[in-house]
């Protein structure tokens, strides 16, 4: 059975780590293209239902790794170490020949720093944002790994000047098929009216994000609903959150359509007039599928205060900053609140001109995003990964 210990097979062992949704998506597409190029390839590690699809059995839930903000993780401190303490114990057990570890720098970071006195190889895959914030702690990372995989065509020059082999793969939403949605066939699935203006809503994958935001969202549709009686709001979610979601929304005034089908999410971008998306890879999503959107986020307001104060860069919405200009409205904080949100989504809904502004920015930045030699991002970094396999190999076949 794939990821289980197998100490007689020659066979390469990956231990990989992913911490939430997104992770999760990225871990499974670059194991579906490592086992397309060494089908006997193991695997070992952390991961959601998409990592499990591709054989993983995971050593314990993803969802206990995923949370976010600095007072949020507070109380989850011990919990997180005792994982933490887990996971290493797993890699010293099984000696795995390269360990992948994949966003969640919280945990990821620690984990290499943890396993770096044995020797293994270390990959990790999705470059931490020091670029945005705290660009000191670069300094701390020489030692932590191997290669850097990133997404961002700026990171590789970025932590290339600090000394760091990284490698620009490609951004993976280029493979999400977030621009392949049918919209006739979801208003059929979920009964709605040929002429329904569909709002699509993401409030985030982790469970401590859409608490916060969709109260919000909840009021702001109480006041869209008196001049948009025809208003259906969608929130596509990972099922990991799709309980909370169906309870927090439960008493909202316009009853939204839940999915968490990945076919049925891109279906839903293909019947949407307009998003209202918290930042990050969401927006590029988006963005794949032309839907128009604005950016609203809300944190505690310690982390937010702390957050101001170390943040570098001028957006925080991707589309905006790799444009390098702000083609999308960001309602943060403080204008995240129901009458703001509701004169945006208004906006979008009424506006062409907004509309195809923002859809002509997207395909610039999307054109920024292809990885190398025109490959897919999965098969990029596959095969950055096999690559340093082989010369490990090839170093360890000169020293015999």
């Amino acid at each position: 059975m794939r990821g289980d210990m197998d100490e007689h097979s020659s066979s390469p062992l990956i231990w990989i780590l992913a911490g939430e949704a997104s992770g999760d998506v990225l871990g499974a597409r670059l194991m579906q293209a490592l086992r397309d190029r060494s089908p006997a390839v193991r695997f070992a590690g952390v991961g959601g239902t998409r990592m499990e699809e591709q054989g993983l059995h995971s050593l314990f839930p993803m969802r206990d790794l995923a949370v976010m903000g600095l007072v949020e993780i507070l109380p989850r401190v011990r919990a997180l170490s005792a994982r933490l303490t887990q996971a290493v114990d797993d890699i010293a057990a099984r000696k795995p020949d390269l360990v992948i570890t994949i966003d969640s720098p919280g945990f990821a970071l620690r984990l290499l720093r943890r396993i770096a006195h044995t020797g293994v190889l270390r990959v990790h895959y999705v470059a931490p944002q020091v670029w945005a914030w705290r660009q000191k702690r670069v300094k701390e990372f020489p030692g932590l790994w191997d290669e850097l995989l990133c997404l961002l065509p700026f990171e590789e020059a970025f932590f290339s000047r600090h000394g760091l082999l990284t490698r620009f793969v490609g951004h993976p939403v280029l493979q999400s098929g977030a621009q392949n949605g049918d919209g006739a066939r979801f208003h059929q699935q979920h009964g709605l009216a040929p002429d329904a203006r569909v709002l699509v809503l993401m409030p985030g994958s982790r469970r401590s994000e859409a608490p916060r935001l969709l109260p919000v969202f909840g009021q702001m549709l109480a006041l869209l609903r008196k001049d948009m009686p025809d208003l259906v709001p969608v929130i596509p979610v990972s099922p990991v959150v799709a309980a909370t979601v169906a309870r927090e929304t439960a008493n909202w005034p316009v009853r939204p359509v839940i999915v968490t089908d990945i076919q049925d999410k891109h279906d839903a971008f293909a019947a949407a007039g307009a998003a209202l998306t918290k930042s990050g890879t969401s927006t590029l999503e988006l963005a794949l599928a032309g839907v128009p959107m604005a950016v609203t986020y809300r944190v505690n307001p310690i982390t937010a205060f702390m957050a101001r104060r170390l943040i570098k860069v001028p957006y925080v919405a991707m589309v905006n900053l790799l444009a390098g200009r702000a083609i999308v409205p960001e309602l943060l904080q403080e204008q995240c609140k129901p009458s703001v949100l509701a004169k945006a989504v208004k906006r979008l809904f009424e506006n062409q001109q907004i509309v195809q502004q923002q859809k002509e920015a997207f395909r610039t930045v999307l054109d920024g995003l292809q990885g190398p030699d025109g490959k897919l991002p999965a098969d990029a970094a596959a095969d950055a990964v096999l690559a340093l396999l082989n010369e490990r190999k090839g170093q360890a076949h000169l020293s015999s």
